[in-house]
């Protein structure tokens, strides 16, 4: 979504996420089966993602350094109300109508809340059209259907983002199929997609750095060459991971088995992590506004981080206190909080104006891409160990129901606590979780000497980059002409 904003203009691409999300929504609302609504979630995570790019383009375009930690996270300041007024709206909604509307009432709120802000941008851009400040490096002469196909190819970079798409998704899907799929890792087909995302992946870096095949890289060749940028992308990528083997997707389940939590308190201790790392993340934005630096809250992030999860391993026991389990959801949240926002800050300020989309959808991708291995992963973990271990601890008694004790959480549920059963489930949750929380925190080891790496701007005396206009893959749209001084404070 950020080269569709970088080639065809932000006006364009906002329009082009807001109906993708749509489209995902009436699909949820309409689906009969599974297969309709796992095919919507592909419109619904795609439309996500590019509003979730977008916004943070949009507040990096029209703020200063300074102030864009405080500004990142006002698309973030609604869910400290909404993450505890969604499960009474859901329930509202359920007992007054169908599920359905509960996915379709949003294809009507969403084209109305897109309305100003699209306007806004339209406005701005039609007007900076007035004034010649866009600088359109198309040509004024008319082209022939394959031309113009031919120019998109290769502004899109359409190539680079498949090579991209294939080599993820083809490793990826393997790591939580293998475990259900016939002869497991030696099945031909796991064997397949695992070789032909490899190499796709090893083929991608020769791609992009041809001048012939990729014109204009997915990812700026100048970004790569920034310590700053690899190693706070890389460093996202290690949080976000870490964050999918301890936080999502199976916390929620194990407080319900475990510690047998109802469904309520077991979904606002889930939440506890977004609600503090949002307050924390606040808290941080205006340290950085008052101290001009930003990497300090990076280490400081880190090691709080990586303390919380340390911690959750130590208490994630059946005997654990609810004070315990919910002090570790904070330690944890307020250590993502402290890092996540700084990051960003970091990657964008390694970067030149024009190339703060690219640095900002590399930072949202590689974040992203943590978060899908540590899914894969832990998916793998999670259904390969639970059904061994309910098959090694249950009872003689209980044997023949470890499939349907795995696959419903209601059937897990429905045995006492205490009974020989219900131990035998907890048992085989809880090494499970132990052994997820141990992945986490390896995945979090390098996340302190790459803050380290970090370059430590100061942050109100950055300039922007040199790089000309010619390079840019960026088209800069500013609402008024500006001076020299006001552009470098800006930037």
């Amino acid at each position: 979504m950020a080269k569709i904003a970088d080639v065809f203009g932000r006006f364009e691409a906002f329009c082009v996420s807001i109906l993708i999300y749509i489209l995902g929504y009436v699909q949820m609302a309409s689906s009969t089966n599974v297969q309709t609504y796992a095919s919507a979630q592909i419109f619904y995570s795609a439309g996500s993602t590019g509003l979730q790019i977008l916004q943070q383009v949009f507040i990096a375009d029209s703020s200063d350094l300074l102030n864009r930690a405080f500004l990142a996270l006002l698309p973030e300041f609604p869910f400290l109300v909404t993450v505890w007024l969604g499960p009474t709206i859901a329930g509202a909604v359920l007992r007054s109508t169908s599920w359905r509307w509960g996915y379709g009432m949003w294809a009507i709120i969403l084209p109305a809340a897109f309305l100003p802000l699209a306007l806004s941008l339209l406005l701005n851009q039609r007007k900076a059209r007035r004034l010649n400040l866009i600088k359109s490096s198309r040509k004024k002469r008319r082209r022939s259907v394959f031309a113009t196909m031919r120019r998109t190819w290769y502004d899109l970079d359409v190539g680079g983002l498949s090579l991209l798409s294939a080599a993820v998704t083809l490793i990826l899907v393997p790591l939580t199929l293998a475990a259900s799929a016939k002869n497991g890792w030696m099945n031909p087909s796991i064997i397949a997609m695992m070789v032909i995302g490899l190499v796709c992946l090893v083929i991608m870096p020769f791609y992009e750095t041809s001048k012939k095949l990729a014109p204009k890289p997915l990812l700026s060749l100048h970004l790569l060459k920034q310590k700053t940028a690899l190693a706070g992308c890389f460093l996202a990528f290690w949080y976000f991971m870490a964050f999918y083997f301890s936080v999502q997707p199976y916390l929620y389940s194990y407080l319900q088995v475990v510690q047998n939590y109802d469904v309520a308190t077991a979904g606002r201790v889930t939440q506890t992590f977004a609600f503090t790392s949002t307050i924390a993340a606040f808290s941080v934005s205006l340290l950085i506004k008052y101290t001009r630096r930003y990497r300090i809250f990076v280490t400081i992030g880190c090691v709080i981080y990586m303390t919380g999860l340390i911690l959750m391993l130590t208490y994630r026991t059946e005997n654990a206190s609810h004070a315990q389990v919910l002090f570790t959801q904070i330690l944890v949240g307020c250590g993502g909080g402290l890092l996540n926002v700084p990051v960003q800050l970091g990657v964008q300020a390694s970067a030149s104006h024009q190339e703060v989309a690219a640095a900002t959808a590399m930072f949202l991708t590689s974040m992203e891409l943590g978060g899908a291995v540590g899914a894969a992963i832990s998916g793998a973990v999670w259904t390969h160990s639970i059904p061994a271990k309910l098959l090694k601890y249950l009872p003689a008694e209980s044997q023949s129901a470890a499939a349907e004790i795995f696959g419903s959480l209601a059937k897990a549920l429905e045995y006492p606590v205490g009974s020989p059963t219900r131990i035998a489930i907890n048992r085989s949750y809880q090494e499970t979780m132990n052994r997820l929380l141990t992945l986490a925190i390896i995945a979090t080891l390098p996340l302190i000497p790459l803050s380290l790496v970090m370059e430590n701007y100061k942050l109100d005396k950055m300039s922007p980059k040199s790089q000309s206009e010619e390079d840019s893959p960026l088209t800069v749209v500013d609402p008024e002409p500006e001076s020299e001084d006001s552009h470098s404070k800006r930037t």
